[in-house]
């Protein structure tokens, strides 16, 4: 109860939304009540700790605050409710629901954060995730446990990208992350996951822009624990969806620069790639239980990828997707973990298929150019260029959509519209094997 714990009403100083005052027994992360002298009560949370002085970020923000405010320590971090009723549930970045679903109250509840799985219990991926998207499927599978981000900038349909993974994916349950969304983003993906009846094995936790920013940093948090306990408890193949983590990182900039810390590249704190390496971190195929795989949307400033948001967070991740010009780029893409699965738990003809296939669609590009510049095109640029038009036709819409055999046999009808056998330079027996039934 709040009225058997120890108020603090000496207030050193409000700054922004940020309050410091005086404590102890207090630890990092924990959450307090601020009361003002109205009687208005905002819930805040333990951002440093020197000495005897204790820093919070106030959710509601700082306006209105009174140096006479008190403060009372509720004495563990933020928790998150855990249960299966939660499945189907949308909750605000401070963990309470928003959806005008029944009370929860009395349903369980876990603390955030905390040390990532032993390494132990950690075994090599080997497991397809697939997505029905084929230039994902085919050119860069999506691994259980894998951790990557879609790179993308502003206006790009990343967040339709998304929602369209979320739905197809093979995965047994999706914890989707919204940060900063503006209301527009957040009914799309709401309504999206409603619409295509999967919002019943979706968990919501959702930071709009015009929520407390602490409450963005809190929301990586609550999904990506709610995803561990329900692959290890439950034994469940969790897919996490996160968007957008620059705002998350945006977020760490700002809460930086009120406490006065100095800056690093581009005005980041110097922890930014120890505060991702945290959440990405937690993509894991446990021993004997389930799986959390990790699929985040990074937008870039300017289209520059070595803003300190992407290169960070390239370090950490096994590659990327590159969403550009409203398609997966397959020259900027990599899936690092592909070969765990490529030809192993996929077709015999995957591995080839998906060399052959970019090879002839990187001769497309390079035929493009010479008849741009009016040079003469021989034969088999003009085959080239034929093939360039059916694959981006047939695989790099992101709305496309068909299972990965599917796929595979396109690409054998794909490449036998164009090209001769002796020219696709493949297996001769994958040729007698799928090319030779195409062609007859």
């Amino acid at each position: 109860m709040i009225s058997d714990l120890v108020r603090h009403t000496r207030v050193l100083a409000i700054v922004g939304d940020i309050l410091k005052v005086r404590g102890s027994g207090v630890g990092f992360g924990d959450l307090a009540i601020v009361e003002n002298r109205d009687g208005r009560r905002s819930l805040a949370q333990v951002i440093e700790l020197e000495r005897d002085v204790v820093s919070l970020q106030v959710f509601s923000g700082g306006k209105g605050l009174s140096t006479q405010a008190r403060v009372t320590f509720l004495g563990h971090p933020t928790q998150v409710t855990y249960s299966p009723n939660i499945l189907g549930r949308v909750f605000r970045g401070s963990g309470k629901p928003m959806d005008g679903g029944p009370d929860l109250t009395n349903e369980p509840t876990i603390p955030i954060g905390g040390p990532s799985v032993n390494p132990k219990m950690r075994i090599v991926p080997q497991n397809m995730i697939h997505t029905k998207v084929p230039m994902i499927d085919v050119f860069n599978c999506l691994v259980e446990s894998q951790k990557i981000p879609i790179f993308s900038v502003a206006g790009e349909p990343y967040n339709q990208l998304l929602a369209r993974i979320g739905i197809q994916a093979d995965a047994d349950i999706v914890v989707f992350g919204g940060l900063g969304l503006i209301f527009d983003d957040y009914h799309f993906f709401r309504s999206t996951f409603e619409d295509e009846g999967m919002l019943g094995r979706t968990v919501m936790f959702v930071n709009q822009a015009s929520d407390p920013i602490v409450e963005r940093l809190l929301v990586p948090d609550m999904a990506l624990k709610v995803a561990e306990r329900f692959a290890v408890d439950e034994g469940k193949r969790v897919l996490v969806l996160l968007t957008d983590m620059t705002a998350y990182a945006d977020a760490l900039k700002e809460i930086g620069i009120a406490m006065e810390r100095v800056p690093s590249n581009r005005g980041y704190m110097g922890d930014l790639y120890t505060q991702l390496a945290q959440r990405y971190e937690r993509a894991c195929d446990y021993k004997g239980a389930g799986s959390v795989t990790i699929l985040t949307v990074t937008t870039m400033p300017g289209d520059d990828v070595t803003h300190p948001v992407p290169d960070n967070t390239g370090y950490i991740t096994e590659g990327q997707l590159y969403l550009h010009n409203g398609v997966i780029d397959p020259f900027g893409s990599l899936s690092r973990l592909k070969q765990q699965v490529i030809g192993k738990t996929t077709r015999d003809d995957h591995s080839q298929i998906m060399n052959t296939m970019i090879r002839f669609y990187a001769g497309a590009r390079e035929a493009e150019k010479k008849q741009a510049m009016a040079f003469d095109l021989s034969p088999f640029d003009q085959k080239l260029l034929k093939f360039g038009e059916l694959f981006a036709q047939r695989f790099m819409d992101i709305r496309i959509s068909m299972s990965l055999n599917d796929a595979l046999d396109l690409s054998w009808q794909t490449l036998a519209e164009c090209f001769a056998a002796d020219e696709l330079l493949m297996k001769q027996a994958l040729i007698d094997k799928y090319f030779s039934q195409v062609e007859a």
